[in-house]
């Protein structure tokens, strides 16, 4: 019986009705330990299998936490019949990370998206709930696996259910949080288990239990024990751990070494845990006395503690020379190369000093882990393994290779401490160089981007490195440069001219781009570079991710943006085929300003919505803020005064944080949009001032300022971010950037020039064309020309502006358009209510995305694959879509026009 957890099941049956009508939900229930988590977790497994659910169970084990994906392996156990299901890219990936098979392609994330379709295929007859009972113990792997699989968790049928101690880590997931029982339920739980106690024992008992259903439970059990958890002054944990030591002490000494062994063997499997207590005396016939104690549960040839805190006692309450010898005895008795992991690790826990065979055994299974993802369990591999190094250079490489998978987690703090840990610097500059890359890269990730810069630049000039090698450090340095401020690229630029040598290949590739494109961004004489070719050669060199990211980068902000719209795209289209999530945030990100750029908002504002959401799923919260200035952007396009802000201010929050750029433009865009030119101007201006000159955001955002500061009748305020504006779109040679020079020289030029000007512009956008920007100088003009009393040709402008704001929903643009048009005397040019043509009117991010792929033939099951949801899912957006779409069926989606409407 649930004594006093009323609340608690109403939200657990709220879930469970919500998944058996084929909704999907995920959360936490957390605690301290005997709380009741476990309970709860029953509870929610009997009522799901009353009502014809699946259900799957797993336990995260302490001294399983250095195993990658050890935690999935028991949860999916019962499921892994169904991976052939799996598209078979995920079924690869799984496999791998479960040890099934050799190491393949993808990255963690595509792990958990392989979970997140096989839970979905599991749930297709009958919905299914998935409970991980003391989930702080699972390792790393698992956890970030199992949350973003939870994270993208929609319309499957599917209830995943974490018990776990305060300290798990779920950001994103609806928690509950569990407290001690009320008197009135304490005392009902005593009665049913202790009834028997006198008054001033009962009363005792229910101030030291405070509300803990286990210690309620389990204390009376110590009462008659000298020295009992009772006459203590210990913590509530470690009186239950006493008290089953206690329990434990009364047991025979065979039984309790073979519960000491039990506890020290993570699967509980006794084909395992008798060979292993064998040496020890000990036999099956001596788990008896464990059984009948309740200490213990024995079925299907595993053995199980009734509690964790029971496997807990058992194995700290053991002196440190037992223990030691019993990790021994586990190692003899594991052997096979699929027992190889844990063997090591037993080795390694045998260990008291150095011992070249076993740091060997161990480097084995870290390189292991990081094949399969597990960089986390790989780093503390290496870290062990460099420990049990009796030579100093083995000690010091090993630690290399730990700092290396640390980074590859993300564990930013600790890939530096292990880097540091290497007191004397490796005698090979290749491994030199590899520690200072670790360093740097930790350091960037800390937000010292300067510091980064420094290092790698500095180990650029290391003795013994080939032209090769240093190369690839400049170029690394030159990346974090970028981040760290002009200083730093002009030192980069400097020290990339002066090579000696012709470098060929991807490195030289990049070196030329960068050499050029710096040089644009500093406004430094590039000469007749043709910056477009070097992107391009730049591109189809790039061998690494950052490379990648590099040239988009450089090319967007040298306003190569057909390029960079070219090659997001295939980027984007090769890590989605190759299961690269965690590279997605940051490609989407290129990708939407791209396509921002260029005027297909509506595409921009799907790659920015999925970018958010997968940066959200991964814990890359950096991305958000990127994503956020884009969309913050967009809506104040479209006049949404509520939203930009929304978005805008949560960006700002954090003053030198991502994105704050983007969404200082928002908020002056949004400003304009409207006719507050003097708050446009205050926002703008302190935008153009900004250190970073040759951001994006900071240069593309002047002929905003220059509009703003001519309507607020101050056209000095922009004369000086103009005049660098004019110097970069000089360099740039592209159409577009010439365009809005002419506009905004319309603008702030002599009277006489401006229709000049104006139709300079107009021919140029004819050249890129941009309709955002074209409609946006036919309005300028329009409105110019309607101030010269030639409302004919005005007019002629003005509808061509209107027709596009029309499309692109741009409302504050669209009002003022209409207000010049009613004062040429244009009838039904009136109402400012704009409404976006076409049938992707209604259509939300996510399901313009999936109706886009479904017209083109692809299956649920394709769709779900390149957009990492479950193919469920993909169809109830679909059904969802239709309706809004006019349409029944997906045969019928091909005769729609579904492109972006304003590539019209």
């Amino acid at each position: 019986m649930l004594h006093g957890r009323d609340t608690e099941r109403r939200v657990l049956d709220e879930l469970l009705s919500a998944v058996m009508a084929g909704h999907s939900g995920a959360l936490v229930v957390l605690g301290e330990p005997g709380i009741g988590k476990t309970t709860l977790l029953d509870y929610a497994a009997k009522t799901a299998t009353s009502e014809g659910a699946r259900v799957l169970r797993g336990s995260g084990v302490e001294f399983e936490a250095e195993l990658p994906f050890a935690g999935l392996q028991l949860l999916l156990r019962p499921a892994l019949r169904h991976l052939d299901a799996l598209p078979d890219v995920q079924a690869a990936a799984l496999r791998s990370a479960l040890g099934l098979a050799p190491a393949g392609g993808g990255d963690q994330f595509l792990i958990g998206l392989a979970v997140l379709s096989l839970l979905a295929r599991l749930a297709e007859d009958k919905p299914l709930v998935c409970l991980v009972d003391d989930a702080q113990w699972l390792d790393r792997a698992t956890v970030e696996t199992l949350l973003f699989a939870a994270r993208r968790l929609a319309e499957e049928g599917v209830l995943l259910v974490f018990g776990a101690r305060a300290h798990f880590p779920a950001q994103g997931l609806p928690e509950l949080k569990l407290t001690g029982l009320d008197a009135s339920a304490a005392t009902a739980l005593l009665a049913e288990h202790a009834d028997d106690l006198a008054p001033r024992l009962r009363y005792r008992l229910l101030t030291e239990a405070a509300g803990n259903p286990l210690a309620l439970i389990e204390l009376p059990a110590a009462l008659g024990d000298a020295g009992s958890a009772l006459d203590t002054h210990l913590p509530l944990t470690d009186k239950l751990r006493a008290t089953f030591s206690a329990q434990l002490d009364r047991l025979p000494d065979a039984t309790r070494w073979l519960l000491l062994v039990a506890a020290a063997e993570d699967t509980g499997d006794l084909a395992i845990v008798l060979p292993a207590a064998a040496g020890f005396g000990a036999t099956v016939a001596d788990l008896r006395p464990a059984e009948r104690a309740g200490l213990v549960v024995v079925a299907d040839g595993t053995i199980g503690f009734r509690h964790p805190l029971v496997r807990t006692a058992t194995y700290q309450g053991a002196p440190l020379a037992d223990r030691l010898a019993l990790h021994q005895a586990l190692a003899g008795a594991l052997s096979g190369p699929e027992h190889a992991d844990r063997r090591a690790w037993h080795l390694a826990t045998a260990s008291t000093g150095p011992d070249e065979a076993v740091a060997e055994e161990l480097e084995r299974t870290a390189t292991r882990a990081g094949r399969r993802h597990g960089h986390t369990a790989a780093a503390t591999a290496y870290e062990r393994a460099a420990q049990l190094s009796p030579a100093v250079a083995e000690r010091a490489r090993r630690l290399v290779l730990a700092a290396e998978a640390a980074a590859e987690a993300g564990e930013v703090s600790r890939a530096r401490s292990l880097a540091a840990a290497v007191t004397e610097p490796p005698e090979d500059p290749e491994l030199r160089a590899r520690l200072v890359q670790v360093d740097a890269l930790a350091r960037f990730g800390e937000g010292r981007a300067s510091e980064a810069h420094r290092l790698l630049l500095d180990a650029a000039n290391l003795a013994g490195l080939g032209p090769d090698q240093s190369l690839e450090l400049l170029l690394e340095g030159s990346y974090f440069g970028w981040f760290a401020g002009q200083r730093e690229l002009a030192e980069s630029l400097d020290r990339l001219t002066a090579l000696r040598h012709e470098p060929g290949g991807a490195r030289g590739a990049m070196a030329r781009l960068l050499v050029a494109a710096i040089s644009v961004l500093l406004d430094r004489d590039v000469g007749p570079a043709d910056l477009a070719a070097l992107g391009e050669q730049a591109g189809l060199h790039a061998d690494a991710p950052h490379q990648l990211l590099l040239v988009c980068g450089l090319e967007l902000a040298t306003g190569q943006d057909a390029a960079v719209l070219s090659l997001a795209r295939r980027a984007v289209t090769e890590a989605r085929a190759a299961g690269r999530i965690a590279r997605l945030p940051n490609l989407l990100f290129l990708l939407a300003e791209a396509q921002l750029a260029v005027s297909l908002h509506r595409d921009a504002l799907a790659s920015a919505t999925e970018g958010n959401q997968i940066a959200e799923d991964t814990g890359q919260h950096q991305w958000r803020g990127m994503h956020a200035g884009v969309l913050a952007y967009l809506t104040a396009i479209e006049g949404d005064d509520t939203r930009c802000r929304d978005l805008a201010d949560s960006v700002l929050a954090a003053p030198d944080g991502p994105g704050t750029h983007r969404a200082t433009w928002a908020l002056g865009v949004l400003d304009l949009g409207r006719g507050r030119a003097a708050a446009a101007v205050a926002r703008l201006a302190t935008l153009a001032e900004s250190p970073s000159a040759y951001g994006v955001a900071v240069t593309r955002s002047v002929p905003d300022l220059v509009e703003a500061a001519v309507r607020l009748g101050e056209p000095a305020r922009a004369g000086e971010a103009f005049d660098r504006f004019t110097t970069r779109a000089r360099s740039m040679r592209q159409a577009w950037a010439d365009a809005l020079v002419a506009r905004c020289r319309a603008l702030l030029g002599p009277e006489q020039e401006a229709e000049h000007h104006f139709t300079t512009a107009l021919s140029l956008h004819g050249k890129d064309r941009r309709p955002f920007e074209q409609a946006r100088t036919e309005l300028l003009y329009g409105e110019w020309l309607r101030r010269a009393r030639r409302k004919a040709e005005a007019s002629t402008h003005l509808r061509s502006a209107k027709e596009t704001f029309e499309r692109l929903q741009a409302r504050p643009w669209l009002e003022r358009v209409e207000g010049e048009l009613s004062a040429t005397g244009v009838a039904g040019s009136g109402g400012g209510h704009a409404t976006l043509r076409g049938p992707l009117a209604q259509l939300t991010p996510q399901e313009l995305q999936i109706v886009r792929l479904a017209a083109t033939g692809q299956s649920n099951r394709d769709i779900a694959a390149q957009l990492f949801l479950s193919p469920r899912t993909v169809g109830h957006h679909l059904y969802k879509a239709y309706p809004k779409l006019g349409v029944q069926s997906r045969a019928e989606l091909a005769s729609l026009t579904l492109h972006d409407p304003a590539a019209a």
